[in-house]
């Protein structure tokens, strides 16, 4: 049976992903912070699932840790808060992978088990021309991550009240294409 180590602070979504990939043959172990990192045991997962932003933690700082215990494993990020940003960081900090949520087994099961193309992903994001609502969405999310996911610290940074932050992550821009 694979392993799949899921570090994910919403407990639903964690009890409904353990029991997807458990009748997809992966047993899930489940962790909803960082500092239960040191409590583990295993010594081998086939697969890892981040999220990006836990409670008051940045899963970008647990990506290095985690790719040297568990080099062979398949390192996947998910995150509500997607941008290019981000992906980049994950990808250079050691992510096989980057996945928006919402996702289910099946995206996430695919997400972990493809394999990622860092350079044409790269060249792909470099042709595609955003709008400026993407730019800003882009910049909101750069500043969020330099802020380990603070959405106070945030919108201090960018001169703006928490709630108007709030609203505008929770409006994401779609792409155009």
């Amino acid at each position: 049976m694979r392993q799949m180590l899921l570090i994910e602070d919403d407990e639903v979504f964690a009890r409904v992903l353990q029991t997807s990939m458990s009748h997809k043959g992966i047993e899930v172990k489940h962790l909803s912070s960082l500092s239960k990192l040191l409590t583990l045991t295993e010594s081998h997962f086939d697969y890892i699932v981040l999220d990006l932003f836990l409670a008051n933690e940045s899963g970008l700082d647990a990506l290095t840790p985690l790719r040297n215990s568990y080099p062979k494993a398949k390192i996947l990020i998910l995150t509500g808060y997607a941008s290019i940003a981000t992906t980049v960081q994950a990808i250079k900090a050691g992510a096989d992978n980057y996945l928006p949520k919402p996702a289910n087994a099946s995206q996430i099961l695919q997400a972990l088990e493809a394999n990622f193309d860092y350079s044409s992903h790269q060249d792909r994001l470099e042709r595609e021309v955003l709008s400026v609502e993407q730019m800003q969405w882009e910049h909101i999310q750069k500043v969020l991550t330099e802020n380990g996911g603070n959405i106070s610290a945030t919108a201090r940074a960018l001169g703006m009240h928490r709630r108007t932050l709030q609203r505008r992550l929770y409006k994401k821009p779609k792409n155009n294409k």
